[in-house]
């Protein structure tokens, strides 16, 4: 694990008192309320080396994740929610697909 994340991806602000992955930590930097419209790149501008933890094994700079995004706004949380959730899935972050890795293709 690299030392020079801006947090300990397992401690008290990186995982926000518990052992919180991926989605949920992302989910967390924004208010639906007031940060929404949000512009893609002034999020990742602000957020990109926070660390996420994937799993047990893996963290990523969240930029990684958004590498995958393809959307320069997102107009609500459940907007982002399924970009993310994709660009997750293209850049096989994720190990375990209930559906497969292509849900129209194949199952798990």
């Amino acid at each position: 694990m690299s030392n020079d994340w801006p947090v300990d991806p397992d401690g008290e602000e990186g995982s926000e008192g518990m052992r919180k992955f991926d989605m949920r930590i992302i989910a967390d930097k924004v208010d639906e309320e007031e940060d929404y419209p949000m512009d893609v790149a002034e999020f990742v501008d602000e957020y990109g080396d926070y660390p996420i933890r994937i799993n047990h094994e893996r963290i990523v700079p969240m930029r990684e994740i958004f590498d995958y995004v393809d959307a320069e706004e997102f107009e609500t949380m459940i907007d982002m929610h399924k970009a993310v959730g994709a660009a997750m899935r293209a850049g096989d972050f994720w190990q375990y697909h209930p559906q497969g890795a292509d849900p129209e293709k194949k199952h798990a």
